[in-house]
């Protein structure tokens, strides 16, 4: 599974590609796990990293 520190920028896209893998195998649970990983990722990524400064 995907992780925002060992994947950064680029973990919705792998976590995305995954998803498609498993939709076409036909996969319906896993599709819906890797869509729950996907929300997540989106969520983690809009907020901004604290201890950070906005400007």
């Amino acid at each position: 599974m995907p992780s925002l520190p060992q994947y950064g920028d680029d973990a919705e896209v792998i976590a995305v590609l995954r998803a498609a893998e498993l939709a076409a195998l036909g996969d319906v649970d896993g599709l819906a796990q890797w869509d729950e990983v996907i929300a997540c990722i989106e969520d983690l990524q809009s907020v901004p990293p604290t201890g950070h400064l906005l400007n």
